[in-house]
C-alpha cells in the first residue's frame, strides 16, 4: 500500500492539508483490528457451550481483555508523547496475531483468558499512537480526522459478528485462525504508516500561529471538565457493552432466536454504530462539540428506557437508533479533551481509549454477575437509565472551537 510522503505536512507557512491517505490507511487498520476484538465478543455464546462457562465467566473474558488494554494505554500514550514509536503500531498487531492464534487452539478456561489478554495488550499499543496518527494527517480538522479513524474501528466492529454467524458458528472454534489473515494485512499497512510516520516527526514543523486555547481556563477547572467527560465515557461504555456482550443471549433468551440470528442482529447494532461515529466528528467540528456530547450521551435515553419494553421487531429499530445516536460522542469527547490538553495527545488520547476500554471491561463483568443473580431482561432494566448521566454535559467550559 502507497502512502504520501510527509513533505506535504510542510506545504507552505502555517498551511496543512488533510491527509486523506494516511487517514484511510489507519482507518482500514482500525477496522482490522476492531474486527478482530469484536469477533472474540460474537462468539461468546460458542465458548459459553464449549466451555460451559456461566455469564460471570463470559464477563470475566471482557474483563481481561479490556483491563489489559485500560490499564496500558495512558502509559504508553504519555511515553510516546516524549518519544514517539512509529513502528509500534505493526508490534502492537503483532500482540493480535497472538492472541488470536491461541484463541482457535485454546482448550481450557485459562487459556482463553491469557488469549483475550493478548489481544487487549495489542490493543493498548494500537489506539494512543494511531490516534496521533490521525491528529497529525488531519490539517487542522480533527473532528472530521477522529470520526474517520474512529469509524474504521466501528465498522471493523459490527462487521465481527457477521463473520462470527457465517465462518465460526457453523465450524467451530478453531476457525478463528483465520482471522490471522486480517492481523497479518492490519501489519502490512502499519509498517506504511509507520514510515509516513517517522519522516513526518522528523520533518521540520511547519510555523503556525500558537493556538492556546486550553490556556485560557484555570487548571481546577480543566480538570473538573476532564472528570465529567470520564463519567460520560462511562455512561456510554457501561451500555454499550450491555449489548456488545450481552445482546445475543437477550434476544435467545428473550425471543427464542438462534445463535446465528442473534449475531447478525448484532451487526446490525454495531454498523449502526459506525454510522453514528462518521456523524458525530464532523458534526462537532461544524456545531461545537459539547452539544454533539449532549445530544448524544442525554438524547439516547427515550430509546434505552422503551428497549426493555420493545417486541422483537421494535427491539432491532431500537437498538439501531441507539447505536447511531450513542457512537456520536466519543470523537467529540477525545477531540475536546485534546483541546483541554493541548501537547498531550498520546497522554489524552491513551487515558480515554483505556477508560473507555476499562468501562466496557467493568461492565461486562458487573453485569455478566447481575444476569447470574437476576436475569439478562434486568441487565437491560437498569441499564437503560445510565445516560441520564448525559446532564452532566451542562457543567462543561466552552472551550472556544464552536464554529
Amino acid at each position: 500500500m502507497t502512502l504520501r510522503t510527509p513533505d506535504t505536512l510542510k506545504a507552505g507557512a502555517g498551511v496543512q492539508r488533510t491527509l486523506f491517505p494516511i487517514l484511510a490507511a489507519i482507518s482500514v487498520a482500525h477496522m482490522l483490528n476492531d474486527m478482530i476484538q469484536s469477533l472474540i465478543l460474537a462468539i461468546y455464546p460458542l465458548l459459553q457451550a464449549t466451555f460451559s462457562l456461566s455469564f460471570t465467566q463470559v464477563g470475566l473474558i471482557t474483563l481481561t481483555y479490556q483491563i489489559t488494554a485500560s490499564l496500558l494505554q495512558p502509559l504508553i500514550g504519555s511515553y510516546t508523547d516524549k518519544y514517539p514509536q512509529p513502528y509500534s503500531l505493526p508490534i502492537g498487531m503483532g500482540f493480535t496475531l497472538c492472541g488470536i492464534l491461541l484463541m482457535a487452539m485454546a482448550t481450557s478456561f485459562p487459556m482463553v483468558l491469557i488469549a483475550a489478554a493478548l489481544v487487549g495488550t495489542g490493543s493498548s499499543v494500537f489506539h494512543p499512537e494511531s490516534s496521533r496518527v490521525a491528529r497529525m494527517a488531519s490539517g487542522g480538522r480533527h473532528g472530521l480526522a477522529q470520526s474517520l479513524f474512529q469509524v474504521g474501528g466501528n465498522f471493523g466492529a459490527s462487521l465481527g459478528p457477521l463473520l462470527a454467524a457465517l465462518l465460526i458458528a457453523p465450524y467451530g472454534k478453531g476457525h478463528i485462525a483465520w482471522l490471522s489473515l486480517a492481523a497479518l494485512l492490519a501489519t502490512i499497512i502499519l509498517l506504511q504508516v509507520g514510515k509516513w510516520y517517522r519522516g513526518a516527526i522528523a520533518a521540520p514543523a511547519p510555523r503556525r500561529p500558537a493556538r492556546q486555547v486550553a490556556s485560557a481556563l484555570p487548571t481546577r477547572r480543566v480538570a473538573w471538565a476532564i472528570v465529567i467527560l470520564l463519567v460520560l465515557i462511562f455512561s456510554k461504555y457501561f451500555y454499550l457493552t450491555s449489548i456488545s456482550s450481552y445482546y445475543t443471549f437477550y434476544l435467545i433468551h428473550k425471543f427464542g432466536l438462534s445463535v446465528q440470528s442473534a449475531q447478525l442482529h448484532l451487526f446490525a447494532f454495531l454498523f449502526a454504530v459506525a454510522v453514528g461515529t462518521v456523524i458525530g466528528g464532523p458534526l462537532g467540528d461544524r456545531i461545537g462539540r459539547k452539544y454533539v456530547i449532549w445530544g448524544s450521551i442525554l438524547g439516547v435515553t427515550p430509546f434505552t428506557l422503551l428497549l426493555p419494553h420493545a417486541s422483537l421487531a421494535l427491539t432491532g429499530v431500537l437498538t439501531v437508533i441507539i447505536g447511531v445516536i450513542i457512537a456520536s460522542a466519543f470523537s467529540a469527547i477525545l477531540v475536546y479533551a485534546q483541546e483541554l490538553l493541548p501537547g498531550r495527545i498520546g497522554m489524552v488520547s491513551g487515558l480515554f481509549f483505556g477508560f473507555a476500554f476499562g468501562m466496557g471491561g467493568l461492565g461486562a463483568a458487573v453485569l455478566g454477575h447481575i444476569a447470574d443473580l437476576t436475569s439478562i431482561e434486568f441487565v437491560y432494566q437498569i441499564c437503560a437509565f445510565l445516560p441520564l448521566l448525559g446532564i452532566l454535559t451542562a457543567f462543561l467550559p466552552d472551550t472556544g472551537q464552536n464554529r
